[in-house]
């Protein structure tokens, strides 16, 4: 039986390790959180489980808290310009414009929107404006800002609408970054609300994701997945090494 494009693109994407990584996904429900530096590619990473979501025939809203969201729309671009540069994955274009419109993007300032205001905003969206998104993607959201309490609100969201939503978290301190268990120092008091957490470390000139709590379990763990360092696309799973 041959596949399609996107049967093929599904089957093929280094997410599927991801996802067998942390029990079948993150789940409905749930909040899951990449946590770096900034500008170790945690967008590009957003953008590339949306995309795949999308392929899937899901719909996606994409939370921007940055100034301009001129970025994100290339990031997706880029995503389907790689993907199609694959042998025999040159159509993955061609799904580009029917599979993007299943995706919103939202564009908010921190510090001229409440939490409150960003999820009723969402809620009218999925509900109202009848666009029936399983997955959102915040991205920039200042932690410090927002508080536990705030990531809560859009837990209590995703468990209304049964969504699931990713965040990306930028770490600012310097290091030492990270406790002896890989847990951010700046996330210690978010566990409780986030259901996976999964750092991304620079590693000679990859860039690798350890998974530090999964679905409420602490469980340091390299997933064995690499950004490109030229594109920050996830790459491929990295062969295990022998032990």
């Amino acid at each position: 039986m041959t596949l399609t494009v996107k049967e093929e693109l599904i089957k093929r994407s280094p997410l599927r390790v991801l996802e067998k990584s942390i029990s079948g996904g993150l789940g409905r429900g749930n909040i899951g959180v990449l946590a770096s530096r900034k500008g170790v590619g945690k967008t590009a990473c957003l953008v590339h489980i949306a995309a795949d979501k999308l392929l899937q025939d899901q719909h996606v809203i994409h939370v921007s808290y940055a100034s301009r969201v001129d970025h994100i729309v290339t990031w997706y671009e880029n995503i389907f310009k790689e993907i199609a540069k694959k042998p025999k994955m040159h159509a993955a274009l061609d799904e580009f414009d029917d599979l993007i419109r299943h995706r919103v993007i939202m564009n908010f300032k921190q510090d001229g929107a409440k939490t409150e205001q960003v999820l009723r905003s969402l809620e009218a969206m999925i509900v109202h404006g009848n666009f029936r998104a399983q997955t959102v993607i915040v991205d920039g959201l200042d932690f410090a800002l927002a508080g536990p309490d705030d990531l809560l609100k859009f837990k209590e969201l995703a468990g209304r609408l049964g969504l699931e939503i990713w965040f990306s978290a930028s770490l600012k301190k310097e290091d030492p970054q990270f406790d002896e268990r890989g847990i951010p120092y700046e996330l210690a008091g978010y566990l409780d609300v986030i259901d996976v957490l999964i750092s991304l470390q620079h590693h000679g000139d990859h860039v690798h994701f350890n998974l530090v709590q999964d679905h409420g379990r602490l469980a340091p763990k390299d997933l064995q997945l690499k950004l490109d360092p030229t594109t920050l696309l996830i790459a491929k799973d990295v062969p295990v090494r022998a032990r």
